[in-house]
């Protein structure tokens, strides 16, 4: 993808919605520097936009059926004089949401000027079907951004850029085969137990009444990973007396990351399968070390780019060096072994019944077999001859091993247009299967769907929590005693927050606009700074209503007035000689998810780490 942004910027226009000026933001062709949490207005006002000025596209969503444009800024419009194609609902959104919702409107409110809005809503829809709206975690990942989420992706559906070339395009599956968990092949193997806890509830408390956590409209079938701190601290729903994590840093990774370490300090028992020692790994009774994906393990990973979707295999490739065990499969499989020598065979059994070779039908004897054969399971659709289902043919196993890749055929364009899984098999403004989803929600909790929403902290009443809609941000922290919004965001070294422990993130970190080599800043910018009297290189500490941290001042104009801000990353105090000061004691720089509170989207259940979520207050030292 980065070798071709070149091509993208010579070939569209780009516009890039940040607080912040990123490296993105600053080869793009508009940058609508909005106000954290302010996301969905911005969307809205777009949207309105587009209606007014008859933009929308008439093949995907519809038209008037005498073809006259009745969108009229702060005018109802009477529903059964469109005709909808496509979609379900757009004059209801109208109606309820987007009459009033003008550029002017929203320009206090995100801090973009109408003429800009006006702008780049029109060059989207001009563009189309032939653009997107491509959404990041930044307008998802907020208390109040399941709406903003739905608002900008809303747009996509006006201009009819979905599945089109040059658009969105839907999810594209590899088809993959499961190992038989959770079937009939599985129930024999189940105990009374094992039957009765998977009824329990989670300890990630999804489904409670303050976090839906829906998933494919279902109450709690959705996770709140962050959230299971508190559930173990406050033994609600039950006390947790053996854990086991792998491939997670909680500790550090969580907002309200305290929490996590002191959970962690309350369980009897706990493991942590792991590459190499973090902050989680500080609190484990016991440390298994995992095989690495590239060279030690069996495995495969699925993925997809422009309109292919394509599996590649993971296959052992040296000897380890060290006394390693990988994590999926090897791990379950030696547990199995040991619960099997204590009279408890039910697992072992099950491994070594349902999941034999593909190819020979012979059983698992060793964990590495295991492996083999349950990489061989789930990949068998690539490349059995008999289970071929499209993409590249493969001759078997061995052909797939050495060639390493199975790709599909390209993904049509149009295949979801009138198909999608929604209650109306509509791209819905107006969803149907939303209202269902919340509706079922506040059933389970004998109330209505106005309490459930103000319970996860919405303020939307009646028929808007159906549409998307504005929602105000939601802050932590007094605007008088914290009068700065804390805004993060990721380095382009990150590697999903992996990569802390290596000189050459420290070395080159001043690629990231506004950042420093070997150096954790924390930006400000020079009107905000000159008031308080800051300097660049300052020495400063930045306080929410939670914690403090401190680094040294960068002033940077490419943040908004009234806005501090920080790279996330940083702050280690157990990740290695490099990631830390002195591992196991002192971090280098300082952690943002210390300072930020832990909060929630809470009909997603995600984390809400962005949108500006807690005010801080900025002092020298």
């Amino acid at each position: 993808a980065i070798r071709k942004w070149g091509k993208v910027l010579d070939q569209a226009t780009v516009a890039v919605v940040d607080p912040r000026l990123s490296a993105t933001a600053s080869k793009a062709h508009e940058w609508l520097p909005v106000v954290p949490g302010e996301d969905g207005a911005l969307a809205v006002a777009m949207a309105n936009v587009i209606l007014t000025e008859g933009l929308w596209s008439k093949e995907f969503v519809g038209d008037f059926k005498d073809g006259v444009n009745r969108f009229k800024a702060g005018k109802s419009v009477d529903e059964t004089t469109f005709e909808e194609n496509l979609t379900n609902g757009v004059v209801k959104w109208w109606n309820l949401e987007l009459k009033e919702r003008t550029p002017e409107w929203a320009e206090p409110i995100c801090g973009i000027p109408a003429d800009q809005i006006r702008r780049v809503a029109t060059g989207l829809a001009k563009a189309a079907p032939n653009c997107m709206v491509w959404m990041a975690p930044g307008a998802a990942m907020q208390v109040r951004g399941g709406y903003a989420a739905f608002a900008a992706h809303a747009l996509n559906g006006l201009v009819g850029c979905i599945d089109t070339e040059g658009g969105v395009l839907e999810k594209m599956k590899a088809p993959y085969s499961h190992i038989p968990l959770l079937k009939d092949k599985f129930k024999p193997y189940i105990d009374e137990i094992s039957a009765k806890g998977q009824k329990n509830k989670k300890i990630d408390q999804r489904g409670y009444k303050e976090f839906p956590a829906l998933k494919k409209g279902k109450s709690g079938k959705g996770v709140v990973t962050n959230r299971a701190a508190d559930g173990i601290l406050n033994e609600d729903p039950y006390d947790i007396k053996v854990a086991i994590g792998y491939w997670n840093n909680l500790a550090f990774s969580c907002t309200g990351a305290e929490r996590w370490e002191k959970a962690l300090s309350k369980l009897p028992f706990f493991a942590h399968i792991t590459t190499n020692a973090a902050e989680m790994t500080w609190f484990a009774d016991i440390v298994l070390p995992a095989a690495f994906h590239k060279f030690e393990r069996w495995g495969f990973l699925p993925s997809k780019a422009a309109r292919y979707s394509y599996v590649s295999i993971e296959q052992p490739m040296v000897k380890p060096l060290w006394d390693v065990r990988i994590d999926e499969t090897e791990i379950p499989y030696l547990i199995a072994e040991k619960l099997k020598a204590k009279g408890f065979s039910n697992m072992l059994d099950y491994f070594q019944k349902e999941c034999k070779d593909p190819e020979t039908g012979k059983s698992p004897t060793s964990s590495m077999e295991f492996a083999l054969y349950v990489t061989k399971i789930m990949t068998q659709n690539f490349w059995d001859p008999a289970k071929y289902k499209g993409g590249d043919k493969l001759a078997g196993w061995k052909d797939f091993r050495k060639k390493g890749l199975w790709q599909s055929d390209p993904y049509p364009f149009k295949k979801k247009w009138g198909k999608w899984k929604t209650k109306t098999h509509k791209f819905e403004f107006y969803s149907e299967t939303l209202k269902e989803a919340l509706h079922k929600h506040a059933e389970k909790h004998k109330t209505d769907i106005d309490d459930i929403l103000k319970t996860a902290k919405y303020t939307a009443k009646g028929e808007q929590a159906f549409i998307p809609h504005y929602e105000p941000a939601f802050r932590h922290g007094d605007a008088k005693e914290f009068p700065y919004i804390f805004q993060e965001y990721r380095s382009r070294l990150n590697r999903e927050g992996r990569s802390q422990n290596l000189a050459a993130y420290h070395e080159f970190k001043k690629v990231d606009p506004g950042d420093a080599s070997w150096d954790d800043v924390i930006k400000i910018n020079p009107k905000d700074a000159a008031k308080l009297g800051i300097k660049e290189g300052d020495k400063v500490k930045v306080t929410s209503p939670v914690a403090s941290i401190e680094g040294n001042a960068n002033l940077y104009e490419g943040i908004r007035a009234g806005t501090i801000s920080k790279c996330y990353g940083q702050g280690h105090w157990a990740y290695g000689r490099i990631a830390s000061l002195k591992f196991g004691k002192t971090p280098r720089g300082g952690s943002n998810n210390h300072l930020m509170p832990a909060d929630y989207e809470r009909l997603s259940g995600s984390t809400a780490r962005h949108g500006g979520v807690t005010r801080v207050k900025i002092v020298k030292l």
